[in-house]
């Protein structure tokens, strides 16, 4: 099993990186506090020995689970060979299964952690923080008394990085780390079970219209295209879903609305087993967590009798060619120049 590390200085965001990484690996986050809280519940006070025992459970027992990684988060002395006896420690547990061992270190400006120290998403799974003056000052006595930077060269090991993440967003810091290091994406079963389609109310249209522009917007604002589902009216999309031949689903994960889907045919398409997909849209802080694949394979089940469907995407955006592709589409051959930065192209999937 694999093991990726997650190193650097106090609210510098291991664990909001940790989390962006679940969303798109096949990792499972254990951050640092998640045995340090109990523990401080319990106890009423931090007790070392108590929360090393608990995560040694923790490794042992999730190292018998079936999924592919682990992310743990850790403030790294590298001033203290004690830290990195305990990290080598770790780490031969879960090299010793076969796994790989990555590590990535964060580093951001003082200035933005202590920011970042008094974030919501910080205060709501660390409940020893929520004393801001407290934990600011413990911030910055950490890192006097310790070193909590590496130096140049330090860490030796082969699957190492380090980002600088004081300007960037937690979602690209995940998607840097899963790049650099291929890591396995979220299985596909599991998100085929927590994906479903909900078909979209006659009230519920303002809701779908907005999801739609968040949606679209980036794409519009990149392509300028006057057919964009950015800028299109709320008038049009009610008349789509008042349409005897289409319907509107809402893809939902975990409970949560996500994006859209609209699946029907055309009237003027004799063949009413030739179904279009036309729009479907994920919203932005959802996107590449394999929820578009999830949802097109449910739609697939929901029309048992379609013979063959199609679809239209962005010559310019191979990300959503690869999605298209992957779920056993095929280009026709047929493209539509909108304007000299976009192209529309044909996919169609046929039934076997």
């Amino acid at each position: 099993m694999d093991l990726l590390v997650l190193i650097g200085s106090g609210a510098v965001g291991k664990m909001t990186v940790g989390q962006e990484l679940m969303k798109i690996t096949d990792y499972r986050l254990f951050h640092n506090h998640m045995m340090i809280e109990p523990v401080i519940e319990i106890f009423g006070k931090f007790d070392g020995a108590v929360v090393s025992k608990l995560r040694e459970d923790i490794f042992d027992a999730f190292m018998k689970t079936d999924y592919s990684g682990m992310i743990f988060t850790f403030m790294w002395a590298f001033d203290m060979q004690s830290d990195w006896n305990y990290i080598k420690s770790v780490t031969d547990k879960f090299a010793a299964s076969g796994g790989n061992v990555y590590y990535v270190e964060l580093v951001a400006d003082r200035a933005v952690r202590i920011e970042r120290n008094k974030n919501e998403n910080r205060l709501k799974n660390k409940a020893s923080k929520r004393d801001i003056v407290v934990s600011e000052d413990r911030m910055l006595r950490e890192e006097t008394k310790y070193r909590l930077v590496s130096n140049d060269g330090e860490i030796p090991f082969k699957n190492y990085m380090k980002i600088d993440n004081t300007h960037l967003e937690p979602a690209e810091v995940a998607a840097m780390i899963k790049e650099r290091f291929n890591l396995p994406s979220i299985r596909v079963t599991e998100m085929m079970n927590r994906v479903k389609l909900e078909e979209v109310r006659e009230n519920e249209i303002e809701q779908l219209h907005d999801m739609q522009v968040q949606s679209f917007m980036p794409l519009y604002d990149k392509y300028h295209d006057d057919g964009s589902p950015a800028i299109e009216s709320i008038e049009k999309v009610r008349a789509r879903a008042a349409s005897d031949t289409r319907k509107y689903f809402f893809i939902v994960k975990d409970g949560a609305r996500v994006g859209a889907i609209n699946i029907g045919n055309k009237p003027w398409i004799e063949d009413k087993t030739i179904f279009y997909i036309s729009p479907i849209f994920i919203l932005p802080k959802y996107q590449n967590q394999g929820i578009g694949y999830a949802a097109i394979q449910k739609a697939f089940t929901l029309y048992p009798v379609a013979t063959a469907w199609r679809l239209d995407t962005i010559l310019q955006e191979p990300a959503n060619c690869r999605l298209y592709e992957k779920c056993g589409f095929v280009r026709t051959g047929e493209e539509q120049v909108v304007n000299d930065k976009m192209t529309l192209i044909n996919y169609e999937k046929r039934k076997i």
